[in-house]
C-alpha cells in the first residue's frame, strides 16, 4: 500500500504518465543540450598543459635534428621553434573557443606546412592539430556550427592533400623514388592505387579518431549532466515526499486527538451535568458521576499519551497507569475494545446493541492492528455523535466481514432512529465524520454517512482487506 502511494506520488511529481519514449527523450536531449563552458581551473590547466607541451615539443624537435630529420630544411633554428610554437599556442583556448581554434589551427596546419614542410611531419605538430579537432567536437556548444566547420575542414584537408600530390609534383617524386627502390619487386597494387589508399587510410584514421574521441567525451559530459539533474530531481522528490508524509502524519494525529478528546469530554460533560443537578439535594448520588468523570479523564490522558508516544518511540506506546499515573507500556485499542466502548455508552444512558457477523469463522481475528484501530475510532465517533446530536436512546452497531467480486472487506455500521437534538447540528463541526472518511480512504474503502430514508442517522464504513 505504502509503495503504491509512493510510486503514484513520484509519477505525479515527475509527470511520467505522459513521458516520451526513452530513445525519443535521449535524442531530444542530445539535440538541445549545450555543454557548459570550461571553468577557471580548467582554463588554467589548459595553459599549463600547453607550456609543458611546448617544452616537450621543442626537446623532441632538437632530438630529431640529431638524426637528420630536419636536414632538408635551411630555415633558422629559432624560426623553426617559433613556427612550432605558433601551431601549438592556440590550444590554450581549445575549450573556450573550440570551433574557432579548430578553424585557426586548420589554416595554420596548411599554411605552416606549405612554408616549412618538414615541420608538419613532426609528431608534436600532428598531435596539436589532432587535439584541436578533438576539442572542437568535445566542447562545441553549437553543434550545427561544429558540423559545418568540421565539414569545411575535412574538405579543405582533402583538397590540400590532392593538390599536394598533383600540383606540387609530390606524387611524381614518390613514384620515381618507389620505382627506383622497388626495382621490379612484387607489390600488392600499382603505385597510384597504393598511394591513394595509403593516404586515405591514414587521414581517415586521423580525422575519424579525433571526431570519435570528441563525440565520446561530449556524450560522457551529457550523461554526467543528466545524472546530476536526476540526482537533484530525486532529492527534490524525496523532500516533497517527506513533507507530504509529515502532513499526513499531522492529519492522522489530528484525527486521533479529535476522536479521543471528543469522546471523553462528551462523557465528562454528561456526568458533570448529572453531578451538578444532584449535588445539593443528594450529595451521595453525585459520587458515581464524579467517579466516572475521574476515570474518564484519566482514560483521556492515557489515550492522548498513547497517541503522542509514537512521536518519541517506534516500537511502543506510552500509557499512564490508572492507579498511580506511572508511565507504562500499553497497546492501541482494537476490535476487542469495541464491546468495552459499548458498555461505556450504556452506562451513559445510550442503549447499544452490538452484533458481530463473520463471513468465515475467525475473520475478525485476522484484522491488522492499524485497521482495527481505525474501526475502533469509527465506532467511537459514531456513538459519540448519537449521544450528542440525536434524540435516540438506542444505537444499533454491526461489525461484519464479507466478500464481493473477489474483494474481502470488513464493515462497521451504526444506526439510530432519532431526530437531530434541538440546538445541535447533526454533524457538529464535521471533523469527526471527516476523520472517518479519511480513515476509510486510507484503507481503500467506502464511507456512507447521512440521514436514513425514514428517520435517524446512518454511519457505514467499509474497509478493504485485500
Amino acid at each position: 500500500m505504502r509503495q503504491t502511494i509512493m510510486f503514484e506520488r513520484i509519477r505525479e511529481l515527475t509527470g511520467t504518465g505522459t513521458a516520451q519514449r526513452p530513445e525519443d527523450a535521449r535524442s531530444a536531449d542530445e539535440a538541445n543540450w549545450e555543454r557548459p563552458g570550461p571553468s577557471g581551473i580548467e582554463l588554467r590547466r589548459d595553459a599549463l598543459g600547453v607550456v609543458v607541451f611546448l617544452f616537450i615539443s621543442a626537446l623532441a624537435m632538437e632530438l630529431s635534428r640529431g638524426f637528420g630529420a630536419l636536414s632538408e630544411d635551411d630555415h633558422p633554428i629559432w624560426l623553426q621553434h617559433l613556427v612550432l610554437a605558433l601551431m601549438i599556442s592556440p590550444l590554450v583556448l581549445r575549450r573556450k573557443y573550440p570551433v574557432a581554434v579548430m578553424l585557426l589551427m586548420s589554416a595554420a596546419f596548411i599554411g605552416l606546412g606549405l612554408w616549412i614542410p618538414v615541420l608538419s611531419l613532426q609528431m608534436s605538430f600532428q598531435v596539436a592539430y589532432f587535439a584541436s579537432l578533438y576539442s572542437a567536437v568535445a566542447w562545441a556548444r553549437n553543434r550545427r556550427v561544429l558540423w559545418l566547420g568540421t565539414t569545411v575542414v575535412v574538405l579543405a584537408m582533402t583538397l590540400w592533400l590532392i593538390l599536394g600530390l598533383t600540383v606540387a609534383n609530390t606524387y611524381d617524386e614518390m613514384i620515381a623514388r618507389a620505382t627506383e627502390e622497388l626495382d621490379g619487386a612484387p607489390s600488392l597494387l600499382e603505385p597510384l592505387a597504393s598511394v591513394a589508399i595509403y593516404y586515405f587510410i591514414i587521414n581517415f584514421a586521423y580525422f575519424g579518431g579525433a571526431i570519435l574521441a570528441g563525440l565520446t567525451s561530449w556524450r560522457k559530459a551529457l550523461q554526467r549532466t543528466q545524472l546530476a539533474e536526476q540526482a537533484e530531481q530525486i532529492r527534490h522528490q524525496a523532500a516533497e515526499l517527506a513533507r507530504r508524509a509529515v502532513v499526513d502524519e499531522r492529519l492522522r494525529i489530528a484525527r486521533e486527538l479529535h476522536d479521543v478528546v471528543a469522546h471523553h469530554i462528551a462523557v465528562v460533560g454528561v456526568h458533570a451535568g448529572a453531578a451538578r443537578r444532584v449535588l445539593n439535594k443528594k450529595p451521595e448520588a453525585a459520587v458515581e458521576p464524579l467517579r466516572v468523570i475521574e476515570s474518564t479523564s484519566r482514560q483521556a490522558v492515557t489515550d492522548m499519551r498513547n497517541l503522542l508516544g509514537v512521536l518519541r518511540t517506534e516500537t511502543a506506546v506510552i500509557a499512564v497507569d490508572q492507579q498511580d499515573g506511572a508511565a507504562v507500556r500499553g497497546p492501541e485499542p482494537g476490535l476487542d475494545d469495541i464491546e468495552t466502548l459499548a458498555e461505556e455508552n450504556r452506562a451513559l444512558g445510550l442503549s447499544v446493541v452490538l452484533n458481530r457477523v463473520e463471513d468465515q469463522p475467525g475473520d475478525l481475528e485476522t484484522i491488522p492492528a492499524p485497521l482495527a484501530l481505525s474501526i475502533f475510532r469509527t465506532a467511537q465517533e459514531s456513538l459519540t455523535n448519537v449521544r450528542r446530536h440525536s434524540t435516540s436512546g438506542t444505537a444499533k452497531m454491526t461489525l461484519r466481514t464479507g466478500r464481493s467480486a473477489g474483494q474481502r472487506w470488513v464493515e462497521l455500521e451504526t444506526l439510530d432512529d432519532g431526530r437531530p437534538r434541538p440546538g445541535a447540528a447533526p454533524v457538529s463541526s464535521g471533523y469527526g465524520l471527516q476523520g472517518i472518511r479519511e480513515r476509510v480512504a486510507l484503507h481503500r474503502g467506502v464511507a456512507e454517512i447521512g440521514p436514513r430514508a425514514e428517520t435517524g442517522w446512518r454511519v457505514r464504513a467499509r474497509f478493504s482487506l485485500n
